[in-house]
């Protein structure tokens, strides 16, 4: 081998000459979260930062058009980055470009929403959001109720033990 091949094998994290092994390929190892148009995400970034919305349009790698719509998400139709998009496994079934009337039309007729918001993920969202709008009062409250439920548990543990 020459020198520079030498050299450059050396500060190189993945060796030339190790093998990379290719992953399994089981159906349940494959990605189903693609962008396509009619894909529900979550906006991570921006002015409608938490914000549901669906995917249009594609228009480059890393640009593509959400809406949505706004008078049932608040998200106005523009462009974005996919980068500030996280996407979930729902997806309606709508044409690339389709108008805000078909769009609502599907999400009204599948209740994507709805289905949406009995996930796991959209009730851990709604939790922190609530934390996040308590005031001072419901947060004594809350930390008042803890300490009731903690000592009811020990009390009953301690019962249980002593049988």
């Amino acid at each position: 081998k020459p020198f520079w091949l030498k050299q450059r094998l050396r500060h190189c994290p993945l060796r030339a000459d190790t093998q990379r092994i290719a992953p399994t390929s089981s159906p349940a190892a494959m990605y189903t979260r693609f962008v396509e148009p009619g894909r529900l995400a979550l906006i991570t970034y921006g002015p409608c930062e938490g914000k549901m919305c669906t995917i249009i349009d594609i228009v480059s790698q890393k640009r593509v058009v959400v809406d949505g719509p706004m008078d049932v998400t608040g998200v106005p139709r523009h462009m974005m980055p996919v980068r500030r998009l996280s996407l979930t496994d729902f997806r309606v079934k709508i044409g690339r470009g389709s108008r805000e009337k078909t769009l609502k039309k599907a999400l009204e007729k599948d209740e994507t929403l709805k289905k949406w918001s009995e996930t796991a993920w959209a009730k851990k969202l709604a939790a922190k959001k609530a934390r996040a709008n308590m005031t001072d009062f419901e947060r004594f409250k809350v930390m008042v109720a803890r300490k009731k439920r903690a000592k009811e548990v020990k009390t009953v543990l301690k019962k249980a033990t002593k049988k």
